[in-house]
């Protein structure tokens, strides 16, 4: 079918650089009617991190038939469903790693997806220096401070559409048997024939969801939706931190217009 361009409907929504939206706390504010030890008493629990790391390929490759734009456009989607959901057990956040070029960048920084009011764009280029990306996704798990011990079972996503061209064996080990790592909830999506399937099977860690193939624009959109829907089921369900597998089953006609992809 070959690749195409999708345009997202609430696309306008987003700027051309990452912009966190400044969180008003004023009337949390202890007044002289309520002082703040009264306040304290009716304080309603503070709902648990929900990470969830995208890596993405952003190498020279993606800028083929359209991939790159698909996957900004599908990674949008994705945020703003996030940032629509209920916040009552479980807060969504969001955090992009890129690899392309000579070595991986922090795209976006691991924050609550209702605070995301845009996204750089991606743009393909160089290399992929998935190794490196692999390196950062762990250092970013292990940091205790941006992912608290109180967080749930992340979430970390990779999207490929070829090879590493970095050492990656290393870094994907320690990735793997790190604490936080070996928990996490990994899924992996190849796009187009020159995707290396094998090494991207060595990344997921779930049997009922092996390596998703992408062979054109709907395929890249249904397995972020996919991962939408399995991450909101687990941030509303009464068991947040019970890993789901993906459905891919589920019927995107509601969500997207096919015909144009």
């Amino acid at each position: 079918m070959g690749w195409a361009s999708y345009e997202e409907d609430n696309a306008s929504r987003f700027h051309q650089a990452t912009v966190i939206r400044n969180k008003e706390h004023d009337a949390l504010l202890p007044t002289k009617e309520a002082p703040a030890t009264k306040l304290k008493a009716f304080a309603m629990p503070q709902p648990r991190p929900l990470p969830v790391i995208v890596l993405a390929d952003v190498s020279g490759s993606m800028s083929e038939d359209g991939k790159i734009d698909i996957l900004n456009n599908a990674l949008k989607s994705m945020i703003l469903s996030f940032g629509a959901e209920s916040k009552l057990r479980a807060e969504i956040q969001v955090g992009l790693i890129t690899f392309g070029g000579e070595v991986a960048k922090e795209h976006l920084p691991l924050v609550a997806a209702d605070r995301i009011a845009g996204v750089e764009a991606f743009r393909a280029q160089g290399r992929t220096p998935m190794g490196s990306a692999f390196e950062m996704a762990r250092l970013l798990l292990e940091d205790k401070e941006k992912v608290p011990a109180r967080s749930y079972r992340p979430v970390l996503v990779l999207v490929s559409d070829g090879a590493p061209t970095d050492d990656w064996e290393e870094p994907l080990a320690s990735l793997k048997s790190s604490e936080r790592g070996q928990k996490a909830s990994r899924f992996a999506m190849a796009i187009g024939a020159d995707a290396d399937r094998a090494m991207l099977g060595q990344f997921v860690n779930d049997r009922e969801t092996p390596v998703f193939d992408a062979d054109g624009a709907r395929d890249i959109v249904k397995f972020f939706k996919a991962v939408t829907m399995s991450v909101v089921a687990r941030s509303t369900s009464t068991s947040p931190d019970q890993a789901l597998a993906l459905d891919f089953g589920s019927d995107l006609s509601d969500d997207l217009d096919l015909d144009a992809l």
